[in-house]
């Protein structure tokens, strides 16, 4: 029969012995009920609904931005050119304004030359009008920080308003009605 005595039980075998310890006995986990389910999709729904509408609100800013950049950019793109050209046209009135003033009995050559110039000038002109480029008279207007710089003040004449443009060295240009070139000019002060 068996040599060994009741009480005394047989060890365990090696494989069990180095075996890894027992699992932990898995969480039961409740199935979702069917209204839980519908209520979890329906809060999935609602956050992708809510990203979607946020990314098209920020892709219809960005068209809005690019567009108006591209506006701005075809608009002004020539605005160092423009400055330049207005530049110019100061120059030509600068150099009419330097002829002698027509007298009566003066030389024909002289009157023709007075007469082709001013032309070369209202045909320059209307040209950068065509092109968006406007010339704006200051003198005898309300001095305007945003068209005028203020060379200098005098004391204002009798019948003229303080503030008011009394001389214009140059007039402003202005670029689709952003401004290229400030009018450089002589303000009235207070008397």
């Amino acid at each position: 029969m068996n040599d060994k005595p009741e009480n005394q039980s047989d060890p365990l075998p090696e494989t069990q012995a180095d075996a890894a310890p027992a699992e932990e006995p898995a969480v039961e986990i409740q199935p979702q009920t069917e209204a839980e389910r519908i209520a979890e999709l329906e809060a999935e729904v609602t956050a992708m609904r809510d990203k979607w509408l946020r990314a098209e609100a920020e892709m219809q800013n960005l068209r809005t931005r690019t567009k108006r950049e591209v506006e701005d950019a075809r608009l002004y793109a020539v605005q160092k050119f423009a400055r330049d050209v207005a530049e110019t046209a100061e120059n030509l009135r600068r150099g009419l304004d330097s002829l002698p003033k027509a007298e009566p009995g003066e030389s024909e050559l002289m009157a023709k030359l007075r007469h082709g110039f001013e032309g070369v000038e209202r045909a320059f002109v209307a040209m950068l009008e065509r092109h968006g480029v406007q010339r704006v008279e200051a003198q005898g207007a309300a001095f305007d920080p945003e068209l005028h710089q203020a060379m200098s003040e005098q004391p204002a004449p009798p019948g003229v308003a303080p503030g008011t443009v009394i001389q214009a060295w140059t007039p402003a240009w202005t670029l689709n009605g952003r401004l290229l070139k400030p009018a450089m000019v002589v303000v009235a002060g207070k008397g």
